[in-house]
């Protein structure tokens, strides 16, 4: 049997095992508050790092603490997260979702989190405007060390081309089918996250992905039935 036709439960311990050794092992420690995650995740949507911090920090320091971003004029919040894609949606969904903790819990504060089961956690969060499958799973894991798994672009793309998930399985039903597939250990789902959020950025990209470089090849759908025909070269 070739690499590629071996079955997803096996490619997925396949690659998990070649990217921990090309990537190195991480230790899933917090990057940065609870609310700093969750409004920074939402601030990123279709925008990149360095302008998602931008906005980020630009918003607290011209409104102060949340309860400023809460009570600021929706242009001028808009204003201060306008190096973020889509602000005039953004800066309305930002309070909404705030005023929303504020009526539930009584503060701002999302701590209590760390104390729900994973799908009361999931289903908390994903009433808030703004906030999908990617942005819970990513807060609860790295925050809360919950054995869930984000599938932002970069990992959706990497395992619909290793052949990990089928042609037609969506983004939102991809974080369910991995995770049935990889232990049920927040540090191992924070390792493959990190590691195919990397390949994806620097290996298995969107446009003419580095096959050749590809430690996956062997195992790969994508340079099997693609590039090692020049189908993509052709085209």
């Amino acid at each position: 049997m070739e690499g590629y036709e071996l079955p997803a439960e096996e490619k997925i311990v396949i690659t998990h095992e070649l990217l921990n050794q090309e990537y190195k092992r991480l230790e899933l420690d917090p990057r940065r508050s609870h609310m700093h995650e969750l409004i920074s995740t939402m601030l990123s949507h279709r925008t990149n790092h360095a302008d998602e911090q931008k906005a980020y920090y630009t918003m607290l320091e011209r409104f102060g603490d949340w309860e400023g971003v809460l009570n600021a004029p929706e242009d001028e919040l808009a204003d201060a997260v306008s190096t973020t894609r889509y602000p005039l949606q953004k800066a309305p969904q930002i309070q909404h979702t705030l005023r929303m903790i504020k009526e539930d819990r009584g503060e701002i504060n999302i701590d209590f989190l760390a104390d729900l089961p994973i799908d009361e956690a999931m289903a908390w969060l994903t009433r808030l405007p703004g906030v999908g499958p990617k942005t819970a799973t990513l807060l609860l894991l790295f925050n809360f060390k919950k054995p869930v798994l984000p599938v932002d672009t970069h990992v959706f793309r990497v395992s619909q081309r290793v052949g990990l998930i089928g042609a037609k399985v969506t983004a939102n039903k991809a974080h369910d089918v991995l995770l049935e597939m990889l232990p049920k250990d927040a540090t191992e789902l924070f390792n493959f996250h990190k590691h195919l959020f990397w390949h994806g950025q620097k290996i298995c990209t969107w446009s003419y992905p580095k096959c050749e470089k590809c430690v996956l090849n062997g195992i790969c759908n994508y340079y099997s039935q693609v590039r090692a025909k020049g189908i993509d070269k052709a085209a």
